[in-house]
């Protein structure tokens, strides 16, 4: 794919024989010019003489050269900036160090030579097709179909994919901004989910009947302090065993999970989530689980868990990835700021079975947070006392969130704070595939889509229901969230709690299904700067990049848009993607 963004590539060093790098002056020669100086008219060229130059001249200039400072080279500083020996990565900035402007690449998001889009693009996107797969009945004897939902592209393979649609209001993008399909509201994501994961129609129930997997929603976040909750539809039986076993119709697990988690694998599996298991009411992260509920307490089928979360403003977060956090001045997260995350979105449309998506590049785990998840993580061969993640890490991505914590209920009662100082997810501390071509260079970019996300894992069997609000079933006590007129399980325990609803000196309480309504706003919001943006490099007028005429879209219209000839160095046609189910 080419793009129409011309970035500036740096030239590689050569290598090879020593002939073809150009040489200074040898000793043979004589300093004299070859050509009279016009400010020296008589001076002539001296013959060359060969000069024989001492012994201990030569052994001096050996040793001049093996005095030398040997400069590195640029992928040995990246290696060393990484490993936590440069000034970038410092907690505390260099103040010495000049601010280095980015480039246009850096500020523009990739833009590919596409064909025309086809009519049926402009039609509005749809979701995926749902096969019955089997019913289950919950916990209160109601019926829940459960169904296969194909015909989806799944995030996997480093990428990333969201809805799109054509659209004659964005010529400058090629036509295409993003766009949503049913239900539009907070749920489930179909295409964020493992395989073998079965959803309702609402992408509300979630079950399985393999081993883990996990699902995430369609919403993350990324600042403030956000609510869900979730019904243990199928799980562990109330009534033990006929000899005290405990019987389960399969296994849940609950909690927030970064884009880096893998959806192959349970909640709480590595450093990118934390998870609340139902055996125990254990809590799991890094795979490593934990005592959290009293002894005896469990999560069984039609228990509520709500989950809470606090994050940071994403100023601090900024000040914290970029080292220049001080906590004596910024601890209280109470500077104002009108500084706009910077959100570059490399995408291009793609087809899958009659789909249109945007095709971005997914994050990916980060060798740092590896080596801290192995269960016999290795000692850096400069300290045998490897520093904790902390806000000033020398490491970005081993970096964490000052205030932030996830809280726990079950059935409305607050079960505690198992978590606090999450890990902070902002690039640098979370990067991209590395890519070639217009990606290359740019894995620490903000595409929007990094925050920590409501996730499931389920197992043989086991089933939930997400509720992300505005209605819950059990509202955490104080916080003004409305409850549901019939929740089937219990009535809310009385709080004291301000006239307003609220507790003293904490942000409001908000429903995640609040964070999706922002979410369409900020896509709308980058569409439309992304499309002035290339409005204005192309001089501030929209080009006809397809070079139609009168005649030629006239044929364009008769042939459904497939005309990809008239497009002279452009692709034949938008990138068909195959998938394995």
């Amino acid at each position: 794919m080419a793009s129409d963004v011309g970035s500036p590539r740096r030239e590689q060093t050569p290598s090879g024989a020593a002939t073809t790098v150009p040489q200074k002056r040898t000793l043979e020669d004589d300093h004299s010019p070859a050509v009279p100086s016009p400010l020296n008219p008589d001076n002539k060229a001296a013959p060359r003489v060969q000069i024989q130059a001492p012994e201990d001249t030569q052994q001096a200039a050996v040793l001049n050269r093996e005095k030398r400072t040997k400069k590195d080279s640029f992928k040995k500083r990246e290696a060393k900036a990484a490993a936590g020996g440069s000034d970038s990565s410092r907690a505390t900035p260099d103040p010495k160090q000049q601010h280095k402007e980015p480039s246009i690449n850096e500020l523009l998001p990739a833009r590919y030579k596409l064909a025309p889009p086809k009519l049926t693009d402009f039609e509005p996107a749809r979701g995926p097709i749902f096969t019955s797969h089997h019913e289950v009945q919950g916990p209160e004897g109601e019926t829940i179909e459960f169904f296969d939902a194909t015909e989806h592209v799944f995030n996997k393979r480093a990428f990333h994919y969201t809805h799109c649609i054509a659209d004659p209001t964005f010529p400058s993008m090629f036509y295409y901004r993003q766009t949503e399909t049913e239900p539009y509201a907070a749920h489930m994501a179909f295409e964020d989910s493992a395989s073998h994961v079965y959803f309702d129609r609402q992408g509300r129930h979630v079950t399985t009947d393999k081993g883990f997997r996990m699902s995430r929603a369609n919403v993350a976040v990324r600042e403030g302090r956000w609510y869900w909750e979730c019904k243990v539809t199928r799980g562990t039986l109330r009534e033990p065993g006929s000899e005290g076993d405990t019987k389960a119709h399969g296994h849940v697990r609950v909690g927030w999970a970064r884009r880096e988690a893998s959806l192959d694998a349970p909640v709480g599996f590595d450093c990118y989530s934390y998870g609340i298991r139902d055996v125990a009411g254990q809590k799991v992260h890094m795979s490593r689980p934990k005592d959290f509920f009293p002894p005896g307490e469990e999560i069984k089928e039609g228990d509520v868990i709500g989950l809470e979360i606090q994050l940071p403003s994403e100023h601090l977060h900024r000040k914290i990835v970029t080292g220049h956090y001080n906590p004596a001045v910024d601890l209280a997260d109470d500077e104002p700021s009108l500084e706009a995350p910077n959100i570059i979105r490399d995408r291009i449309p793609i087809r899958f079975k009659q789909h249109i998506y945007f095709e971005k590049i997914d994050y990916h785990t980060t060798k740092e947070l590896e080596d801290l998840f192995s269960p016999a993580p290795v000692a850096s061969a400069s300290s045998n006392s490897p520093e904790p993640p902390n806000p000033n890490h020398p490491l970005p991505s081993l970096r964490t969130l000052p205030n932030s914590y996830i809280k726990i209920y079950k059935n409305g009662k607050d079960m505690g704070t198992p978590w606090t100082d999450l890990f902070a997810f902002l690039p640098p501390a979370s990067k991209q595939s590395t890519q070639s071509g217009a990606h290359a260079g740019r894995e620490a970019l903000d595409d929007g889509t990094v925050g920590y996300y409501p996730a499931v894992s389920v197992f043989r069997g086991g089933a939930v229901e997400v509720n992300f609000g505005p209605d819950f079933w059990f509202p955490p006590p104080g916080s003004g969230l409305p409850q549901k007129q019939q929740n089937g399980v219990g009535d809310e325990d009385d709080v004291d709690m301000l006239d307003d609803g609220s507790v003293p000196n904490q942000e409001p309480l908000r429903p995640v299904s609040g964070r999706y309504e922002e979410q369409i706003v900020e896509d709308i919001v980058y569409d439309i700067i992304d499309e002035v943006g290339f409005w204005a490099q192309d001089g501030g007028k929209v080009i006809d990049r397809f070079n139609l005429t009168a005649k030629d879209a006239e044929k364009l219209l008769a042939t459904g848009g497939g005309g990809a000839q008239l497009l002279p160095g452009g692709r034949d046609e938008i990138k068909e993607l195959v998938q394995d189910d």
